[in-house]
């Protein structure tokens, strides 16, 4: 196994046991704050369900649309894409939340799995981040993950 072998299924774990993580921390948050009974989370925060659903938005208009235009060989040019929490009756809740981003979570690892040298070597240009390749896009996103957890930790105290 070469180094680029062994930091890519180091990379695919770590996208995949995102939902995971994020679901046993946003769980804590939910029973611990006052949104997990109907009441508003506080000024200029979402609730754990908001950051859950935002991050199932995320998984598929930002990451898989990315992967969906290196794949049909583009060399896009990104701007940062910050949507807000997906609005759709499956992930009305925390439950449905979670289900959702795992399951295009899901989807995503398995896209990128199956990729040979060529799919991992296409590349765009991100706005902020500058070139990135399948590798670096993936590491956006599994920091994407951190962040949002970083959040929800220091929220279930």
């Amino acid at each position: 196994m070469t180094d680029t072998d062994d930091a890519r299924r180091v990379l695919l774990e770590r996208l995949a046991a995102g939902p995971a993580r994020i679901a046993s921390v946003a769980r804590r948050v939910a029973e611990a704050k006052p949104e997990s009974r109907g009441e508003t989370a506080p000024s200029g925060q979402w609730t754990a369900r908001d950051v859950v659903a935002h991050l199932a938005a995320v998984e598929t208009v930002v990451f898989q649309a990315r992967l969906d235009q290196l794949a049909a060989g583009e060399d896009p040019v990104w701007a940062w894409t910050e949507p807000g929490p997906l609005d759709a009756p499956e992930a009305a809740t925390l439950e449905g939340a979670l289900e959702v981003f795992a399951a295009r979570r899901a989807a995503t690892v398995a896209r990128v799995t199956g990729l040979d040298e060529a799919g991992w070597a296409r590349s765009g240009t991100h706005a902020t981040y500058g070139r990135l390749d399948v590798a670096g896009l993936l590491g956006v996103v599994v920091d994407h993950d951190d962040e949002h957890l970083a959040g929800l930790v220091a929220r279930a105290g």
